[in-house]
């Protein structure tokens, strides 16, 4: 007969406050209850008799917090801050979370709701059994183990934490998925990279609270009829943060106080930027600058995509000398024509280059791969040591570090692997080179080595870094993140914006996309899976180009890419052309709204903002907004209602009859909304019909706003004196402070900014324009403004 083994006792039986913690002890191990601030608790359980003392690379704060205190009753442990209480019921040691007028938050199941699974981890030793396969990847190529042989490395968890939600509670954030869910109830989330794919472990609800997994393994997200959990794939114990901000605004501050402020990106990186899969030449790059300074269309930046490098020497981070033959002089002529470059380089190099042979050499290479490594300090500084000579002394002024996960087992297959494969493989694949509990976080060690290495060198240039990969505190490091290799398609197009959502409502602050997605045409790969194969020569890509593009003018970094056609504005028509001048239409206006863009980038550092809102940052008490999956807000005052479906052609240019121009939009109550184009007045709380012809974009202003725009320019600092139109929205008293500073240094963390306070008081129908505080270099003595109230406010 079997016997059953006694199942360990998770009932507390002791409770002691050690320092800024408090510790519940029970027969199953123990749980610390850490405050971290007022609205933040950590909560650490382990099976072990002490908890780890390891550093963890996302998380930085290191401030304790003693203003709470405990009281223990019966059957019930509470632990109370001014914001915050925790009760902790003594029988099974389940947490409930409750704000401080008793409401109840979140609440972990009541029986075994924290689960840890302990297991043997294992290292690869590079010996003389060990197999390698060398694949031919769109990343170049790489050497996969096949097997080999393994050391105990040490024991770990799996960690499972079940929680139940409240009914009318929504839930957002756990970085970048391309399923397009905004809401993320009734569903399983799997978090690891991929090429098209951004696991970041914070978990925010509309509630106004938020759960920071502590996590560096792959970790899954699962709400279901058979319950609900946060599972962690290898950790040393179950670690997470939970964050009460009141609202998502809070949850994002809380977030970054724990992980790191988000630096301030250069002015230039809120133009536009053109690139695509390649150019070719030096020459090719100043050509094409030049003729977006003939047509003024406004470009900020262009892109030097694979490969700088000579031949097949994959990764080298050298200029080819025959493609381009005087790097310092093409800078110098980039740089006269007041554009920026940013060049490509990747974590993985060609076995006959000389960068890959110097990292042998000193062994700091990922296990048998041509990838180095990053989680080494002298490993990050000798790829900066490269980048430094072969690219950064001639001017580069930005990079793009593509292929940051750096493995994408995914992409060997034909047909598209099922979401559960994907995450097995990853974590299979990576665990062979990377310690389990950290195979998550390679981009965050990348993105370090080049903000440590540049800032190192010198403060006149602030980083940009173009990614593909994020974690937890990689806002820290001057860092976009990008949607991965996308295919065109209308369905794409309207999922790439709840991605983009639930990406920025996970605390990193800039995102962008692909603008036209990445693949056009159809491939025999599962990825390459474009609808249109004549390319910009099919009426239907251009529209959908158009469509993306408009989008793409509303998104934090507005940057077009992609392979199989080219994608400079003048291949989708000329002046005259409905399609160009739509196009052209929308570089405008980004151009026009650039001080209104660059001071809310100054509130992402000052305040710790985020510009790509869901409106359930904004509206969490509607709930109609809470569900809206392709309206947002672009910073404080517009709303953006992006074209997802075709209005003029199928593709192959086939017209589309009697289908209306217009879409249907939701208007959040709780406020008026005024037609950007129109400029028409409408009552929030209601849904509406709008104009949405080829050249136009819905876009709803908030009533009480003041909006600062100015005069197109072919590249943001063009004219530095440039008067400044405000535009008032009446509706409301309102303020806005806006941001200028010197554009491209790190003095604005020394305090070299200013600010400009308008006042609007909406009864008396006037608005304050306060003269500026703070000083900068360069900083315009006077400063010319047009005010122009809009009057189809009904008062």
């Amino acid at each position: 007969m079997l016997v059953a083994d006694k199942r360990a006792e998770k009932k507390i039986n002791r409770v002691e406050r050690i320092e800024d913690a408090l510790i519940l002890y029970s027969g199953d191990g123990m749980i610390k209850l850490q405050p971290k601030s007022e609205g933040i608790i950590r909560v650490i359980y382990t099976k072990k008799d002490k908890f780890s003392d390891i550093i963890k690379p996302g998380v930085i704060c290191t401030e304790g917090f003693g203003q709470w205190d405990f009281k223990e009753a019966e059957d019930e442990i509470q632990l109370n801050t001014d914001k915050l209480s925790l009760r902790i019921r003594k029988e099974t040691a389940s947490i409930g979370y409750y704000n401080n007028k008793g409401e109840l938050l979140l609440k972990e199941r009541d029986y075994e709701s924290k689960n840890l699974e302990e297991f043997d981890s294992f290292q690869p030793v590079m010996d003389e059994k060990v197999e390698i396969e060398r694949i031919d990847t769109p990343d170049g190529t790489k050497e996969i183990i096949k097997n080999g042989t393994h050391i105990f490395d040490q024991k770990l968890y799996k960690t499972r934490l079940y929680l139940e939600w409240q009914e009318d509670e929504a839930l957002y954030g756990l970085g970048q998925n391309e399923v397009g869910q905004l809401n993320l109830r009734g569903t399983t989330v799997y978090l690891h990279q991929a090429n098209m794919k951004i696991a970041i472990p914070l978990l925010v609800s509309s509630l106004g609270y938020g759960i920071l997994v502590d996590t560096y393994s792959p970790m899954i997200f699962s709400d279901s009829k058979m319950g609900s959990y946060l599972y962690t794939e290898a950790d040393l114990e179950m670690d997470f943060y939970f964050i009460y901000g009141n609202n998502i605004d809070g949850v994002i501050q809380g977030y970054r106080y724990l992980t790191g402020k988000a630096v301030m990106l250069p002015k230039w990186a809120f133009g536009f930027i053109q690139s695509q899969e390649r150019y070719e030449t030096g020459q090719e790059l100043i050509d094409i600058v030049k003729e977006h300074r003939k047509r003024k269309i406004g470009l900020d930046g262009i892109v030097l995509d694979w490969c700088s490098w000579e031949g097949t020497l994959w990764g080298q981070k050298t200029f080819d000398p025959m493609r381009f033959p005087n790097p310092e002089a093409m800078m110098n002529e980039l740089h006269g024509n007041h554009a920026n470059l940013m060049v490509s380089i990747w974590p993985n190099m060609s076995k006959e280059c000389d960068n890959y042979k110097e990292f042998k050499a000193s062994r700091f290479l990922l296990g048998a791969s041509s990838i180095y490594d990053s989680y080494q300090e002298d490993g990050r500084k000798l790829y900066w040591k490269q980048v430094m000579d072969g690219l950064f002394r001639y001017g580069i002024d930005a990079w793009w570090c593509d292929s940051s996960e750096p493995f994408t087992p995914e992409w060997n297959h034909i047909g598209k692997p099922e979401p559960s494969t994907m995450y097995h493989e990853y974590f299979e694949t990576t665990c062979k080179y990377i310690p389990a509990w950290l195979t998550n976080s390679y981009g965050l060690y990348h993105a370090r080595t080049l903000y440590e290495g540049q800032r190192g060198t010198t403060k006149e240039k602030r980083v940009i870094n173009l990614t593909r990969s994020g974690y937890t505190g990689q806002q820290r490091y001057g860092t976009i993140l990008w949607s991965g290799d996308i295919s065109a398609s209308w369905n794409t197009l309207k999922s790439q914006i709840t991605a983009g959502l639930n990406f920025c409502a996970s605390g990193l602050p800039y995102w962008t996309l692909d603008i036209g997605a990445f693949f056009v045409r159809k491939g025999t790969q599962w990825f390459w899976d474009g609808d249109y194969d004549q390319g910009y020569d099919d009426l239907g890509y251009r529209e959908l180009f158009t469509r993306w593009y408009q989008l793409g003018c509303f998104l934090p970094i507005f940057r077009s890419h992609g392979t199989d056609f080219r994608r400079e504005l003048w291949n989708f028509g000329d002046q005259g052309d409905v399609f160009y001048e739509a196009l052209i239409k929308m570089n405008q206006i980004r151009y026009q709204l650039m001080p209104y863009i660059y001071t809310m980038a100054a509130k992402v550092w000052l305040e710790d903002y985020t510009i790509l809102r869901m409106l359930a940052f904004d509206f969490a008490f509607d709930p109609i907004a809470r569900e809206i999956d392709d309206q947002f807000m672009f910073g404080n005052n517009i709303m953006v209602c992006p074209v997802t479906v075709p209005m003029y052609y199928e593709k192959n240019s086939l017209p589309l009859e009697e289908v209306e121009k217009v879409r249907k939009v939701y208007l959040p109550e709780g406020t008026g909304w005024f037609n950007f184009w129109t400029e028409r007045y409408y009552e929030g709380g209601q849904f509406i019909t709008t104009e949405a012809p080829i050249d136009k974009i819905p876009l709803f202003v908030k009533a009480g706003s003041i909006l600062p725009m100015t005069q197109f320019m072919n590249y943001t600092d063009e004219l530095p004196d440039a008067p400044i139109e405000v535009r008032v929205y009446p509706g409301m008293d309102t303020e806005f402070d806006l941001y200028e500073d010197e554009g491209n240094r790190y003095c604005y963390e020394e305090g070299e900014y200013a600010l400009t306070k308008m006042v609007w008081c909406n009864h008396e129908r006037k608005l304050d324009i306060q003269p500026p505080v703070g000083i900068y270099q360069c900083m315009q003595k006077d400063r010319e403004y047009h005010i122009r109230v809009i009057n189809s406010y009904q008062y």
